[in-house]
């Protein structure tokens, strides 16, 4: 466990090291636009200062490594935390494209990843990951594309779980208000009307208590 940790550690700070440019490779800070404009009382602020003057590329990828190594995040709420930061778009997506040049900042293992956390936790299915994909600001082509990855028969899986889990805490309620209940908790994780329907018919009657002796 300890090499593994080792190893995960060492790759991630090659990765960081990696955000700066080479010394061969112009370095962007000498074509800034303008100067950073920090946010009064900001502690981020004084990162990275120079002659009394923070440098606008460096604080802004220190604030993308601090937002990075809190949770991970997708490009667009990156970019939404640099502007809380008064940073200028044009430095945001300078910083942004060097993080995603190393592998920092890619929305498609993000989406991935977030996609399989909340399948996990919270047994959500494809119409409630496409929301929770478009909330973190995920575009349409690469949401897609991670939500055509999901196996039906996964899903239907998951849906039986999590039906069966909660008709435990029905026991004694007649079947149509165990069926109602249980169809809403499934459209509320985002399963299709008939695929919730049939995993629910199942489920209650298979239920000891609603077997005829």
């Amino acid at each position: 466990m300890t090499d593994r940790h080792d190893a995960a550690r060492a790759a991630f700070e090659a990765a960081l090291a990696a955000t700066s440019a080479p010394a061969d490779e112009p370095q962007p800070r000498a074509a800034r636009p303008r100067a950073w404009q920090p946010i009064p009382g900001d502690p981020e602020a004084d990162l990275q200062a120079r002659d009394g003057e923070p440098d606008a590329y460096d604080v802004a990828r220190q604030i993308v490594l601090r937002q990075l190594a809190l949770s991970p995040k997708s490009r667009h709420q990156l970019r939404d935390k640099l502007r809380q930061r008064n940073c200028p778009d044009d430095v945001a997506e300078a910083v942004l494209d060097r993080m995603a040049a190393v592998g920092l900042v890619d929305d498609q293992a993000y989406a991935g990843m977030l996609v399989r956390s909340q399948q996990a936790g919270r047994g959500l299915a494809r119409r409630a990951l496409a929301r929770e994909l478009r909330t973190k600001g995920v575009d349409d082509e690469t949401a897609k594309a991670t939500l055509e990855s999901i196996n039906p028969d996964d899903e239907r899986d998951r849906a039986a779980q999590l039906v069966a889990k909660r008709l435990k805490s029905m026991h004694g309620l007649e079947p149509v208000v165990q069926t109602r209940r249980l169809a809403g908790m499934l459209a509320r994780k985002g399963y299709p009307a008939d695929l919730a329907m049939a995993v629910i018919r199942e489920a209650i009657a298979d239920a000891p208590e609603h077997q005829r002796d």
